[in-house]
């Protein structure tokens, strides 16, 4: 588990290399869709925190055109591309004007740490570890930096949905999408699994360290005991070398529990009876 390779964010703390040992464990194929999100808050009435807030994070070029030019939002400092969108949440992931109901095979979006907990635990099932979801997204090649190997486009072929072009103002969508792709898009790891680089982050039940797993029982991993953040993992559609080159399989970063963005879903575990 780890990396120390160069293209490594140490202060995230993705080294050092480490063995760990883990127990069996199922993972979920792919994230969970807007379709399976529906059905659970369509049997439970369950409201999301973005619908409580009232707003979500929506990167500003999955805002409609038409929209931008009347909406007045709030933008994060430093970081002008993110706006703070009255309205958006998981069925409204840009705002007033949008709708996924073209898009119920995506990932469902503008979910907290908390909201995945709740499905999860509806579904029977849990939040994966960090080290499970490595292990599941590694499929058995160590110390690759993708699920298929050390080459972003082996063959000229795109195997995630990232940002291509020049962030933040131009994503050509050369790998077939400018957004959120289908749960099932490109081609399983060898485990089966989908898109466990790209897309969307994926919430993980470990509170977030840079430095905790250094010192951490190496059987079955949990992560610290308390934080402020927990992890996320996988990269998402708007991850791009120049910028942010999160979705290598040792890449990790953090969001607080009740954060929501147009660019984080989930997928679950589950522990065999």
């Amino acid at each position: 588990m780890g990396s120390e390779d160069a293209s490594c964010w140490v202060a995230d703390g993705e080294g050092p290399v480490r063995k760990i040992s883990l127990s069996p464990f199922f993972i979920d194929a792919c994230c969970v869709s807007n379709e399976a999100f529906e059905h659970f808050v369509d049997s439970t009435g369950y409201q999301t925190e973005a619908e409580s807030f009232g707003w979500s994070f929506v990167f500003y070029n999955q805002i409609p055109k038409s929209r931008r030019k009347v909406m007045r939002f709030e933008t994060v400092s430093g970081l002008s591309w993110w706006a703070k969108v009255e309205g958006a949440d998981w069925r409204k992931p840009g705002g007033a004007g949008t709708h996924i109901r073209k898009k119920m095979d995506h990932p469902v979006i503008h979910i907290s740490w908390n909201d995945a907990q709740a499905y999860a635990r509806w579904m029977g099932k849990r939040l994966p570890t960090e080290a499970e979801w490595e292990f599941a997204a590694r499929a058995g090649h160590e110390q690759k930096l993708y699920p298929w190997g050390n080459e972003l486009t082996p063959d000229g072929k795109h195997r995630c949905n990232i940002w291509q072009g020049s962030f933040p103002d131009n994503d050509t969508g050369a790998d077939g999408y400018q957004g959120t792709a289908p749960v099932k898009s490109f081609k399983a790891n060898d485990f089966g699994l989908y898109n466990m680089s790209g897309n969307v982050w994926e919430w993980i039940n470990d509170w977030f360290s840079p430095d905790f797993h250094q010192s951490e029982n190496p059987n079955n991993p949990q992560g610290p005991g308390h934080g402020q953040n927990r992890i996320i993992r996988g990269g998402s559609f708007l991850c791009h070398h120049s910028y942010c080159d999160r979705y290598r399989l040792s890449a990790r970063t953090s969001n607080t529990p009740d954060s929501s963005t147009c660019h984080t879903g989930f997928r679950c575990a589950l522990t065999p009876c």
